[in-house]
């Protein structure tokens, strides 16, 4: 899974026939997340599948995600093949509730969506709904009586062949991202993860097929987690409140935070899987594409602080700053405050070179010991001058200055707080 560990940033796709009502149903709006709205709402499974009939997303454009995601800086995709309203997103044989079968578009999506992908060198893997299935009348629903129905039945016939349709018809599959295992058993979970690595045993299974039976944790959406963790780990984020398209939900995260986040998740050694949610069109909300243009400006120059790095060793102090990345014989100090000069504490490696990432500026620095005997690294601003720096660095410095230290050790060392 190396290449999973190495990609650090992906897209997530929510999209499914939630976006036609994209929040609201009979002129009820939900308050909670809008792929969810047939559970919250308790709408009736055939009552539900009428919106089918409308489904003509004439505005997908599976080349111009691939490309935005791309752009961005991303280097995985995943896209919801069955949400848990228990719609096929692509063209499967064992349902006739397919976006293929069931909708005026009668196209394909998932399959141009593979094309892209591997037109433009981007790995993809798909959500999959496992458990929760409210059209089927043996999926699991949260807060229903599951006990009473024939899961064994749902597994069989619709859970395992769909997955199996996915894995073979598709070509290489990044990964499988399961999601709400509910009361699944472990033996059950296992059945899963036996089938995926059959067919692709190059395919990872998300941490969310319960049991912890997944390569890699799923935290929970939008949670990060405070400090590095043994196993693998990814959060999964939304742009704003919600996953799959809501027309009344505009509190857009901006550039700024994403941003922020990403570095925050990579320092500590996890992945992003940010979302958007394309609407009932197929349209992609123009502020996601905005969001994510603008965080594309930013790995441009940067990308080498970001992808392909690992986690450091915990770095002793809370910069209140900043954060640290790095890579053998380097480690870059990512800058998002205001500084006269950049100061670290403990930091025993010895500097071989120090430079601005995004245009190779050098910057003068010295390595000494305090007052109070700690090892100290000292780094000033070309004419100690941060703004003007900042002004060279273009759309690469807006946001976060990145500080790439060239070490001697091939792993930076930090002294530990010795009170």
């Amino acid at each position: 899974m190396q290449w999973w560990l190495d990609a650090k940033f992906g897209l997530f796709i929510h999209w499914g026939l939630y976006a036609l009502p994209a929040g609201e149903y009979k002129g009820r709006k939900t308050n909670n997340i809008a792929e969810w709205i047939m559970h919250d709402f308790q709408i009736p499974p055939q009552e539900y599948a009428q919106l089918a009939k409308q489904f003509n997303p004439q505005q997908f454009d599976a080349k111009a995600i691939v490309q935005l995601a791309k752009k961005a800086g991303m280097g995985y995709i995943v896209i919801t093949s069955k949400h848990h309203e228990g719609f096929a997103m692509y063209d499967s044989a064992c349902s006739d509730y397919t976006i293929v079968k069931s909708t005026p578009y009668g196209r394909d999506p998932i399959r141009e969506l593979a094309m892209a992908c591997q037109q433009e060198g981007i790995r993809l893997g798909f959500y999959y709904s496992q458990a929760q299935d409210w059209y089927d009348e043996n999926g699991y629903e949260q807060d229903a009586d599951n006990e009473a129905k024939n899961f064994r039945k749902y597994l069989d016939e619709k859970c395992k062949p769909q997955l199996r349709e996915l894995l073979t018809q598709y070509g290489p599959v990044a990964l499988i991202w399961f999601d709400t295992p509910l009361i699944m058993t472990a033996d059950e979970s296992k059945e899963l993860r036996d089938l995926v690595k059959e067919l692709q045993p190059d395919c990872l299974v998300s941490g969310r097929i319960g049991s912890g039976l997944g390569d890699y944790a799923s935290t929970g959406d939008n949670f990060i987690p405070l400090l590095p963790t043994k196993k693998p780990w990814e959060v999964p984020a939304t742009l704003n409140h919600t996953w799959g398209f809501n027309q009344f939900d505009t509190a857009w995260k901006q550039p700024e935070a994403v941003i922020r986040n990403l570095i925050k998740i990579v320092s500590r050694g996890g992945n992003y899987l940010l979302n958007i949610g394309p609407d009932g069109s197929g349209r992609v909300p123009e502020e996601s594409c905005r969001i994510l243009e603008e965080v594309g400006e930013f790995m441009q120059g940067n990308e080498e602080s970001i992808v392909g790095t690992k986690a450091l060793p915990v770095y002793p102090y809370d910069l209140g700053w900043g954060y640290l990345t790095g890579r053998s014989g380097k480690v870059y100090i990512h800058v998002l405050e205001e500084k006269p000069m950049v100061q670290l504490l403990n930091v025993c490696s010895t500097i071989k070179k120090v430079y601005l990432l995004a245009n190779g500026e050098e910057l003068a620095f010295e390595q000494r010991e305090t007052c109070e005997g700690d090892a100290c690294w000292n780094i000033w601003w070309p004419n100690d001058d941060q703004e003007a720096a900042r002004a060279r660095l273009g759309a690469a410095g807006k946001v976060d200055m990145v500080i790439c230290v060239e070490i001697e050790e091939e792993e930076v060392e930090f002294e530990p707080i010795d009170f």
